[in-house]
């Protein structure tokens, strides 16, 4: 399990990047609103039916977004269950009011038919969240905004970081996961705290 002290430590480190007002510290369970990182980066990119979906389509729901892909064999399907089990546990307010985004690390494989077949074989609602595809070029736009490392290899696999980005009703982004050791308890909790802003 990754600490809060990590977590804001990462925050601290993307609001100097981001070049916005210091953050306040933010306790799991407290009642302290979770700091604005920055305005969160536009994409518009292909969604698993097909459809085009803008970053700003999405404005007033709060959003988590991460970065897979669908061959992955060891840290995207750790997070994507984690994502799994929360989107359950959220109830009528998923979809409604959270939605997820899993933008693909593998473009030339990653078409929207074998994102759907990812996607239902999980057991995501699409009511609520969406696998998006894009241009190799789009692809790379996306990651480099979202702090995103990945880099493709010759058997086909993709090296990448892991970082699951919180992005509140406003579009600003809030807080961001490293790797997949993050606490589902505190991640459902952190949603549900910016639906209560609103």
């Amino acid at each position: 399990m990754i600490a809060t002290s990590h977590r804001a430590a990462l925050c601290l480190a993307l609001s100097v990047f981001f070049a916005t007002a210091p953050l306040m510290a933010h306790e799991t369970g407290g009642d302290q609103r979770l700091p604005v990182i920055g305005p969160a980066p536009p994409f518009t990119l292909t969604s698993q039916d097909g459809k085009q979906v803008a970053l700003a389509d999405l404005r007033g729901k709060v959003l988590a977004v991460t970065f897979i892909y669908t061959g992955c064999p060891d840290i995207c399907p750790l997070v994507t269950q984690k994502m799994v089990d929360v989107q359950n546990a959220l109830g009528a307010r998923f979809g409604a009011k959270i939605a997820f985004v899993s933008i693909t690390l593998d473009p030339e494989h990653d078409t929207p038919a074998v994102l759907k077949d990812y996607a239902q074989s999980w057991g995501a609602k699409p009511n609520g969240w969406m696998f998006l595809t894009g241009s190799p070029a789009a692809i790379r736009d996306a990651t480099r905004r979202y702090g995103v490392y990945f880099a493709k290899k010759e058997d086909g696999s993709v090296d990448h970081t892991q970082l699951t980005t919180l992005v509140d009703a406003d579009g600003r982004m809030r807080v961001q996961y490293i790797g997949w050791r993050f606490n589902p308890d505190e991640f459902r909790h952190d949603l549900l705290s910016l639906v209560d802003e609103e």
